[in-house]
């Protein structure tokens, strides 16, 4: 059962200070339950003792990924993750942004790059046909093993956290990072799709598929468990294949 008697806990805010470049650490006192969240605590914050405070947030829910920080040295959702949990010995939460992407103000990063990576991927159904794409009455059925095969890796919100978690994206600003690279395989998994050998050239670089070291961080600190290492070891396997004139992929059997 959750306790939802209030205690004081602290709440350590390393935010960014865009005018002197720098970071400026602050101290809030707040209290919290086992029901209150570190997006909760942030809210509170802004609200009645730093209204200066920078925070991205919307949903509240785990489902837009807006709330995307560091919390306690760890990329995770602040609308996810209890204030209380993270206290450890010292009865502190320590909060910052995102290292991984640009950082605007507070704890607020920017995206641009990110999405930038996601679209280069062409992450989106490729048809053949551009009348039956925008414009049919019918819905493409699937059996359970063509769903099966990219419903996995169909759950990301775009929260950024697993390129936050990549070490080789934190030392390589073009590789294309774990959650572009993973979305590539979903669509190329995906019956629908008739852009199989497209999409896997497109992932065919050093800064694509190859730039990826197999480290793991970007699946652990998934809020969704995508698992985006496991995606990008499926999508060389599937650019290897193509190379050597097999088709890992069978062509498109949904019908209508």
């Amino acid at each position: 059962m959750v306790d939802d008697t209030p205690r004081k806990a602290a709440v350590i805010v390393n935010g960014f200070d865009p005018d002197s470049e720098s970071f400026k650490p602050r101290r809030h006192e707040v209290d919290a339950t086992g029901f209150t969240t570190v997006l909760d605590a942030l809210i509170n914050i802004k609200e009645t003792m730093d209204n200066a405070l920078s925070v991205r947030y919307s949903c509240r829910m785990g489902i837009c990924g807006s709330c995307a920080m560091v919390i306690n040295g760890k990329p995770m959702l602040a609308c996810e993750t209890k204030v209380l949990d993270e206290l450890g010995k010292k009865g502190e939460v320590a909060v910052e942004p995102m290292r991984g992407h640009p950082i605007l103000r507070g704890l607020v990063t920017d995206f641009d790059d990110f999405f930038a990576k996601h679209r280069s991927l062409e992450p989106w159904l490729i048809r053949s046909d551009m009348d039956e794409k925008f414009s049919t009455d019918n819905a493409f059925a699937l059996t359970d093993a063509e769903r099966d095969a990219f419903i996995p890796f169909a759950e990301c919100i775009k929260c950024g956290l697993c390129v936050d978690a990549c070490p080789v994206a934190n030392t390589n600003k073009k590789f294309k990072g774990p959650q572009a690279l993973a979305q590539a395989y979903r669509y190329f998994a995906d019956a629908r799709d008739q852009g199989g050998a497209h999409r896997l050239e497109i992932a065919d670089t050093l800064e694509g598929a190859w730039g990826c070291e197999f480290a793991g961080a970007c699946s652990k600190v998934c809020p969704k468990g995508v698992d985006p290492a496991f995606a990008i070891q499926l999508l060389k396997s599937s650019i290897a294949m193509h190379g050597m004139g097999l088709d890992r992929k069978k062509k498109p059997t949904a019908e209508r």
